[in-house]
C-alpha cells in the first residue's frame, strides 16, 4: 500500500478494505458528523462502500482522500487529503479540496492540523497545484481554526446543502 506523506506522529496512507472497522466507529459516531448533514453510517458495509468509492478517486482522479495511522500504535485515526471536486459548488468546478475527519478519541491530538499541513504541502509540492480550497460549515469552529492556521484565507460565504459555509483558499506562494 502506498504511502504519501509522514509527518512527525502520523503516517498518510492510501485508504485500503482493512479499514473498514476504523471508518464505521468514525462516521458512525453522531459527534463526528454534526457539521456533515448528521447522517451516520450505520453499517460496516455503508464504510465499506466508502472506501470503495474512494479508492475509485485515485485511479479516475489520481487523488483522494488517505487513511491516517498513529505511528506509535497503529491505529486508523481518520483520513486526510485532497478531493478533485467535479460538481459546481459556490460557483466553481475542478479544484482540490482539503478535508479531513477523525474519530472522536483522537480529536484534541493536533493531528488535524499535523495531517492538513502534510496534505498542502503535497498538494503544492507534488502535484504541482497553484491553489486548494477547504469548506467548512460556518458553524463548524475547530475545522475553521484549522484551515486558518495552515494558511487558507475565508474568501466567501455560500450555502452548501441549506446551511452556511465558508469558502476558503490558499495559493502557491511563488
Amino acid at each position: 500500500m502506498k504511502i504519501f506523506a509522514e509527518t512527525e506522529r502520523l503516517i498518510l496512507r492510501e485508504l485500503v478494505p482493512e479499514d473498514a472497522a476504523g471508518m464505521f466507529e468514525m462516521d458512525g459516531d453522531p459527534e463526528v458528523h454534526l457539521f456533515l448533514g448528521n447522517k451516520p453510517v450505520q453499517s460496516i458495509e455503508q464504510s465499506k462502500a466508502d472506501i470503495e468509492f474512494i479508492r475509485k478517486q485515485y485511479i479516475e482522479n489520481g487523488i483522494g482522500r488517505w487513511a491516517v495511522i498513529e505511528k506509535s500504535t497503529g491505529n486508523f485515526v481518520g483520513w486526510a487529503g485532497l478531493k478533485l471536486i467535479k460538481e459546481l459548488t459556490n460557483n466553481h468546478n475542478n479544484y482540490y479540496d482539503l478535508g479531513y475527519r477523525f474519530s472522536k478519541r483522537f480529536w484534541g491530538k493536533g493531528y488535524a492540523t499535523e495531517a492538513a499541513i502534510a496534505v498542502r504541502d503535497y498538494g503544492f509540492n507534488e502535484l504541482k497545484l497553484n491553489e486548494i480550497i477547504g469548506i467548512a460549515d460556518i458553524s463548524n469552529l475547530g475545522s475553521i481554526h484549522v484551515l486558518k492556521k495552515i494558511g487558507l484565507k475565508q474568501i466567501s460565504t455560500f450555502g452548501y446543502h441549506g446551511i452556511q459555509h465558508y469558502w476558503m483558499k490558499i495559493e502557491k506562494q511563488a
